[in-house]
C-alpha cells in the first residue's frame, strides 16, 4: 500500500513540474513583448494614491557654487517693543499670556496708584491759574500801555503768567504719558485713580512679567511684544567667505525638522563687523512671511554667490539600483478593466554635484525636459514594485 501511495506522489509531483513548464513555455511567445515592458510600471489608483506620488518638472538651480551658512531668524528693532510703566505703579488687571496677539493700540495693562490721582489733581489747579493769570496778564498789558499801571506790577504778572503756563504745558506732557487726554481731562473734570497702558505697535505677546497686584518701577518691562510680519534672516558667515558675499545675491534656506522643504530669501546687508569669533553678520530680506515663523528660529542656508545653472531634482527623485542612478517619468494613463491606469518609465540618468536637497543630472540627449513629467515623490514605492514584479514566475 506505501509503495503504491509513493508512487502516486511521484506522478503527481511530476505532473505539476510537466505543467509549470509547459506554462512557462506558452508564454515564451510573449517574453519579447515582456522584455520591451522591463522599463515600464503601472500603478492602479488605489496603489497610486497609497504611494504618494508627486509630479513635476526638472528645474534650473544654482548648485556648487554656494556658501553654506547657519542663522537665525530675527525681528528688526522697529518690530520689537519692551512696555514699561511711565509711573510707577500697581497692576490692576491683564489678560494677556504669552502667544497672544495684539494690535497697535489695544490696552494690555490696568494700573492705579495716588500719584495718578495727584497728577490730574496738579493739571486742573494749575490750569485754572493759568486761566486767571491769562486775563490778569491781558489788564495789566492794557495798563501799561496807558501807563496807568506800574512797569514793576506788570514785570510781575508776567513773570507769574509765563512760569503757570510753563507748568500747565508740562503737566499736559506728562498725562500724555500716561495715557490721559488734558483736554479731555480738564472738560469732565472727572479724576481716575487708574490708567490703561497700551501697545504701541501689532504684534503677539512674547514675555509677560507682571500679575495683579505687583507694583511695577519706571524701568521694569511689563510685556514684551513682537511683530512676526517683518522677520529677516540673520546669517553667521565665516571670515573666510566674506569677500564672496554681495547684496542681492539668493538666499536658500530650512526650517528645523523641515529639511525637505527650502525656502528663499535675498542678501540685503553684509555686516561690516568681524567678532571674537571671525565671523560676519549678513541680513537676508524673506521672500515671503510665514505664521511658522518665530524670532530666534534656527535655520540653515546657502548662498548662492554667482550663477552655476544646471537641470537639478530633489534628491528623493532619485533612486539607486545596482549602482546606477535612475528616476521615472509619467508615460501616460489608459483603461484597463475598467480601471484608470497610470504608466511610468524608468530611466537611467547620470549625477552631478548636489548642494543641499538638490541633486544635479544628466539627462539622455532625447529627454525633453519642457513636456516630460517626472516622479518628484514616491520614486522608491515605484521601484520597490518594479523588483517584486521581477521576483515573480516560474524561474523563482
Amino acid at each position: 500500500m506505501k509503495i503504491i501511495t509513493k508512487a502516486f506522489l511521484i506522478i503527481t509531483l511530476s505532473a505539476l513540474l510537466f505543467s509549470g513548464c509547459k506554462n512557462r513555455s506558452d508564454t515564451s511567445e510573449t517574453e519579447e513583448h515582456h522584455e520591451e515592458s522591463e522599463s515600464m510600471v503601472e500603478l492602479t489608483p488605489a496603489q497610486y494614491k497609497v504611494a504618494g506620488i508627486e509630479l513635476g518638472r526638472i528645474e534650473l538651480r544654482n548648485l556648487s557654487n554656494v556658501i553654506k551658512v547657519n542663522g537665525i531668524l530675527e525681528a528688526p528693532p522697529q518690530s520689537l517693543a519692551s512696555i514699561n510703566a511711565v509711573m510707577g505703579g500697581f497692576v490692576r488687571n491683564t489678560t494677556l499670556l504669552p502667544g497672544n496677539r495684539v494690535e497697535k493700540g489695544d490696552v494690555v495693562v490696568v494700573m492705579e496708584h495716588p500719584d495718578y490721582i495727584q497728577l490730574q489733581q496738579d493739571y486742573l489747579v494749575s490750569s485754572s491759574e493759568l486761566t486767571y493769570l491769562e486775563l490778569e496778564f491781558a489788564r495789566q498789558k492794557g495798563l501799561q500801555e496807558k501807563n496807568v499801571s506800574s512797569a514793576k506790577t506788570f514785570q510781575r504778572t508776567t513773570a507769574e503768567y509765563k512760569s503757570i503756563k510753563a507748568r500747565v504745558n508740562a503737566l499736559v506732557e506728562k498725562l500724555a504719558l500716561i495715557g490721559i487726554n488734558a483736554k479731555q481731562l480738564q472738560e469732565s473734570e472727572k479724576i481716575s485713580r487708574t490708567i490703561n497702558v497700551y501697545s504701541p505697535i501689532s504684534g503677539y505677546v512674547s514675555r509677560v512679567n507682571i500679575n495683579i497686584g505687583k507694583y511695577m518701577n519706571p524701568a521694569d518691562v511689563m510685556f514684551e511684544i513682537v511683530n512676526t510680519e517683518h522677520l529677516h534672516a540673520e546669517l553667521t558667515v565665516f571670515e573666510k567667505d566674506i569677500g564672496k558675499i554681495k547684496e542681492g545675491q539668493n538666499i536658500r534656506f530650512t526650517l528645523p525638522n523641515e529639511d525637505n522643504i527650502e525656502r528663499l530669501a535675498t542678501v540685503h546687508l553684509v555686516g561690516r563687523l568681524i567678532n571674537e569669533h571671525r565671523v560676519v553678520k549678513v541680513h537676508g530680506h524673506l521672500e515671503k512671511e510665514d505664521e511658522q515663523y518665530l524670532p530666534g528660529m534656527f535655520i540653515k542656508a546657502f548662498i548662492e554667490i554667482n550663477n552655476n545653472m544646471v537641470n537639478a531634482l530633489p534628491e528623493e527623485a532619485i533612486v539607486q539600483s545596482g549602482g546606477k542612478r535612475y528616476i521615472y517619468i509619467l508615460r501616460g494613463k489608459r483603461m484597463e478593466n475598467n480601471l484608470e491606469m497610470t504608466d511610468f518609465e524608468i530611466i537611467e540618468i547620470q549625477e552631478g554635484v548636489t548642494e543641499g536637497l538638490y541633486t544635479e543630472i544628466i539627462l539622455p540627449d532625447i529627454f525633453d525636459i519642457n513636456t516630460t513629467q517626472i516622479v518628484l515623490k514616491g520614486a522608491y514605492s515605484l521601484i520597490s514594485k518594479m523588483k517584486v514584479s521581477g521576483e515573480e514566475g516560474c524561474g523563482h
